[in-house]
Order: structure tokens, then C-alpha cells, then sequence
């Protein structure tokens, strides 16, 4: 394929172990520089130049190391710094500062996105459905939600902090759950109404327009009957664990047309919403009278060759090197027009 004579930077978070968590938490962010390396064999196909370049402890040292290569466009793949998601958006924010054309979401959206709290907010405002919840700083009784509640932090990613005792039945274990995850990650909780049903997700890409790509499902049928049908971090990650294997993706998901449009077009307009650009993953929950509600808006979901994200390309038809071709053209054009 012809390309301009550009030099393309992939930039990533190099794992940083964070003191507060355990070692069985690192897996996700290990997972990038795989994922770095398989959008450098994409990007050389298509014709570009291309170098990655690992964002470690010295935020300083990148730029340096930005600067000498003088990239043209740089494909951002970073989901944090120093092992903090929450700084996922501060590396956006720093790009914007240096005006260089960068893939993906604006620091804007990914620091919306990361409070789920606030993201439900701005659903809501637009008419969209989310779970009841509660933003808790401090474990107490709560009277007005109804369980079983989920439980997870408010400003984390990749499933971190969800497990199979995340789903809660009673006010101890409410207790018990949110007093853990307030020390271990150092945020507040997000407690929400559990929707004990069936899990979705509808990923979208903006190549020319925004395409709601093909329905994908999570299968729980195969879990045991003790656990909670969620994608918790050990069903993500862990591939010789037994939630692994019983959380099987399906793509494209095996429902109705009516339901498979409503789906996508909510997904659109969570896009639209969140001020979403280039590309982004929305999860829904469904429950046993087909209300689906939305879980959260992801503006930095995992694209990496074996994921949800690349599944949902394929079943659309579009060739993985054209989808980051196309996000390359959508970060110059956005240079262009500023």
C-alpha cells in the first residue's frame, strides 16, 4: 500500500509496578507492550516508518526522545504512567500541549471516562440508561439501592479491583467489599444495582463516520453456578483459570435484529456523549425483560490482536493494518484543521 513518507510513534506504558496492589494485577498492564509491538508489524505493512517508544519513570526522558525523532503522527496506546490509570489522561493532556497529532481520544474524554461515576452523570443527562448507583468514600449502610450490589473502584480499568465477591448480597458483605477496595486502591467505590443478566459490548470507530460495529457477547453459560456472571480480572486475564475459559466472547452476538440496533445505536450516542473520537468500546448489561443499561464508556479499550475490539473488526469485514491507517489520517486531518 502507497503512504506517505511519514515516521509514525507508538507510545506505551512500560510496566511500573504500583506499591498498593499485588503482583497478580500486573497482567493487564503487561499486556501493552504486546500489543505495541503487534501495531508495529500492522503499521510497517502499510509503508510507514515506524520506532516504538516505551513512556517509563522519566516523562521527561520521552519527550526528549519524542522530540529527537521528530515523529509525524504518534499512535497513543497508553493507559496510564507509573502504573496509575489515572494519569491515562495526563499523557493525552501533555500531547495536546506539544500540539503533536496523536490516535485516540482527547485527555478530556479519557479523564471523563475514568470516573464511572461522573461518566453516569453525563449518560444520564443525555437520556441514556445506567444501574443505580451510589459513589461511597466510606463504608456505610446503604438503604436505597437494591441487591445485590456490584462493587468496583470508580477509576480503574481492565476489570482491576473486580473479583467473584465484587457481586454482594447483603449489607456485611457491602461492608466488607468496600472497606477493601477503599484501602487497597485508594479511591472512592462505586456501588451499583446488579443486573443479573446477559453482557454486551458494541465497539465503535470513526473511519469517514462513526460505525457502530457488529454486537459482541459475553457467553457465562459455561460458569459454575456459584459464581457471578462477570468478567472479573482472573475471567480477562488469567487463561488457565476456570472464569477464563467460561467467559467466552461471542462476535457476532446471537440476537435479534431489534435488539442488536438498539444496542448500537445506544453505543453510538454514549460515543457521542462522552465526546469519544476515533474509536471507543461500550459495555451494557442486560437484564431478564431486555432493558439493556450501560456499564461504561471505554475511550482506550484493549486493541491488541486477540481482543474484543480486533473480534468486532473482523466480523465488520475491515483489515486490521486499515483500521490504524485510517486512525492515522484521522489524527493528521485533526492537525490540518487546527
Amino acid at each position: 500500500m502507497m503512504t506517505r513518507n511519514l515516521l509514525v510513534g507508538i507510545a506505551f506504558n512500560a510496566y511500573e509496578p504500583p506499591s498498593a496492589r499485588g503482583k497478580e494485577e500486573r497482567m493487564s498492564e503487561e499486556s501493552v507492550e504486546q500489543m505495541a509491538f503487534e501495531v508495529l508489524e500492522s503499521v510497517t505493512e502499510l509503508g510507514y516508518s515506524a520506532v516504538v517508544l516505551p513512556l517509563q519513570r522519566s516523562f521527561l526522558r520521552f519527550l526528549d526522545r519524542m522530540k529527537k525523532l521528530n515523529f509525524d503522527v504518534l499512535i497513543n496506546l497508553c493507559e496510564g504512567f507509573r502504573g496509575r490509570p489515572q494519569l491515562e489522561a495526563n499523557v493525552a493532556a501533555a500531547l495536546e500541549l506539544l500540539e503533536a497529532p496523536f490516535t485516540g481520544n482527547s485527555s478530556r474524554t479519557l479523564a471523563l471516562c475514568q470516573d464511572k461515576y461522573k461518566t453516569k452523570a453525563i449518560l444520564n443527562a443525555h437520556g441514556l440508561p445506567t444501574a443505580k448507583a451510589r459513589l461511597m468514600t466510606a463504608a456505610e449502610e446503604i438503604n436505597d439501592l437494591r441487591f445485590p450490589l456490584f462493587v468496583k473502584p470508580n477509576a480503574e480499568d481492565a476489570s482491576l479491583g473486580i473479583h467473584a465477591d465484587s457481586v454482594v448480597a447483603d449489607q456485611e458483605s457491602l461492608l466488607r467489599q468496600v472497606d477493601r477496595l477503599l484501602r487497597t486502591y485508594q479511591q472512592p467505590v462505586l456501588v451499583e444495582e446488579f443486573i443479573d443478566g446477559r453482557e454486551f459490548n458494541v465497539a465503535v470507530f470513526d473511519n469517514h463516520e462513526l460505525q457502530a460495529l457488529p454486537v459482541s457477547e459475553i457467553d457465562f453459560s459455561g460458569m459454575p453456578a456459584s459464581a457471578p456472571r462477570i468478567c472479573s480480572y482472573e475471567a480477562k486475564w488469567f487463561e488457565d483459570h476456570e472464569f477464563y475459559s467460561h467467559t467466552v466472547p461471542v462476535c457476532p452476538a446471537k440476537i435479534g435484529e431489534e435488539t442488536r440496533a438498539k444496542l448500537q445505536a445506544t453505543a453510538l450516542a454514549a460515543f457521542r456523549a462522552t465526546s469519544c473520537r476515533d474509536y471507543a468500546r461500550v459495555d451494557f448489561r442486560m437484564d431478564r425483560e431486555g432493558n439493556a443499561a450501560i456499564l461504561e464508556v471505554n475511550p482506550n479499550p484493549d486493541i491488541s490482536l486477540n481482543a474484543g475490539y480486533a473480534r468486532a473488526l473482523k466480523a465488520f469485514g475491515l483489515d486490521y493494518k486499515m483500521f490504524w491507517h485510517q486512525l492515522i489520517e484521522n489524527a493528521l486531518q485533526r492537525k490540518k484543521a487546527s
